[in-house]
């Protein structure tokens, strides 16, 4: 059996130190960086991904930055379809491989493999948000756990992304959800991983996010946003409808002031870390650390570079 290549996740909510933290550890172990964000993809949209600059990036190839247009398809199996030629690339050049993101959805799929889903049923799922807006999350997931208490088990009863897919699955293929992930035996992929992700107090995390959301309009986010418009992409696309645009559209269309725009910015940010960290708790393989001691970092990775696979 071949020897798995290693990779060394690091994750964590957004505006927590992913990507000068990512940077600065390849930088000391001869690394590349491949983004594990949803966003970043896009071209063009840049201040409101917090996307790193140039200068940011310090010299390190960054790898799954400005790979589409906004108006293009893009989605977990397309990210596996780039990636994972790169991880092999990567490898090839003797060089460490850092997956550097917040989109668990992209770094599971990419760690674990994804199986075959059958396609949205938009009007299902619809009916299962207005549900779970009315009635809270929790009545969904005493559902889940009737249905598929495997499954339930292992998603959080705040998780209400994670438990509206699963129970649309069960509907669309009457199957459970579990079955269904135990068929795909996830853990197959020839990957080693070691999952860092980043613990910073939540009033200090909120301090950060709405510092970084106040940041982005004084660095252009409403420009950018005018900029995208300009050329023609339609506020209904799925990236324009993100974080941060779909704010500057509002802005935009005169429905709210530069300042409430600004404020709503910074709550959904804060509500999307909380989703976010919701996600990455829930992986037991994940080790979590404090940002600030960056040799406790590299030691852990040395660690784990250098021992035998």
């Amino acid at each position: 059996m071949s020897k798995r290549q290693k990779v060394v996740v690091i994750s964590g909510p957004t505006a927590s130190g992913k990507t000068s933290l990512g940077v600065d550890l390849a930088l000391a172990l001869k690394g590349e960086i491949i983004s594990a964000d949803s966003m970043q993809v896009y071209r063009g949209m840049d201040v409101g991904t917090a996307k790193p600059t140039i200068g940011e990036q310090k010299g390190i190839p960054h790898h799954l930055l400005d790979v589409v247009d906004p108006d293009e398809e893009f989605n977990a199996a397309i990210y596996n379809s780039m990636a994972i030629p790169k991880i092999t690339e990567i490898g090839s050049r003797e060089r460490s491989c850092f997956i550097v993101g917040g989109t668990g959805l992209y770094i599971k799929g990419l760690l674990d493999g994804l199986f075959e889903c059958p396609p949205v049923d938009t009007e299902l799922r619809e009916s299962l948000r207005r549900e779970c807006d009315s009635s809270g999350s929790a009545v969904l997931h005493e559902r889940l756990a009737d249905l598929d208490p495997e499954s339930a088990d292992k998603i959080h009863p705040n998780d209400r992304v994670r438990i509206i897919r699963a129970l649309e699955i069960i509907h669309l293929t009457k199957r459970r959800f579990s079955d269904l992930t135990g068929e795909h035996a996830f853990g197959g992929r020839n990957l080693n991983a070691l999952k860092l992700c980043l613990k910073v107090d939540r009033e200090e995390l909120y301090k950060r996010i709405d510092k970084r959301s106040s940041a982005m309009v004084k660095n252009g986010l409403v420009e950018e946003t005018e900029s995208l418009l300009r050329k023609g992409y339609s506020p209904d696309l799925k990236p324009m409808k993100a974080i941060g645009y779909r704010h500057m559209i509002t802005y935009l269309k005169r429905d709210w002031s530069l300042d409430e725009a600004i404020s709503e910015l910074q709550k959904d940010t804060r509500r999307y870390a909380k989703r976010q960290l919701t996600w990455f708790r829930a992986d037991p393989e994940v080790i979590w650390l404090e940002p600030g001691n960056f040799h406790m970092f590299k030691d852990k990775v040395k660690e784990f570079l250098i021992e035998t696979a």
